[in-house]
């Protein structure tokens, strides 16, 4: 029987939280441009909820979550880090993404970078 190598490369599954600002980058390398509504709507179809189950999970309507995910209507800093919190993801991300929807909304041309203080 041939013995099994051990590997010194380390896993790097499962380090990073759920929806890091790392992960972002990388996704966006890989399918674009990641917006706060498009976050949520690939949370929600990962979850397989509905609009309407998955806007009772945070608290809103339907017709407010469908506005939110289509990049029609924006949350604010407080409200973005509270549902990062009750979905189980990384706060920097869901802030982040809600900071610059409202520097696109306003037509500033920077791009917002945030981290732990």
């Amino acid at each position: 029987m041939a013995s099994k190598k051990k590997s010194s490369r380390k896993s790097t599954v499962g380090r990073l939280p759920k929806g890091s600002v790392e992960a972002t980058a990388f996704l966006e390398q890989l399918v674009g441009t990641t917006t706060f509504g498009k976050m949520l709507r690939s949370i929600r179809l990962g979850e397989e909820l509905s609009l309407a189950a998955f806007a009772k999970q945070l608290g809103i309507s339907r017709t407010n979550l469908s506005d939110i995910e289509l990049g029609r209507r924006g949350v604010s800093v407080e409200r973005a880090a509270a549902w990062a919190k009750l979905l189980g993801y990384h706060e920097g991300q869901f802030v982040q993404l809600a900071l610059q929807a409202q520097l696109d909304e306003a037509g500033i041309k920077l791009r917002v970078d945030v981290s732990a203080a």
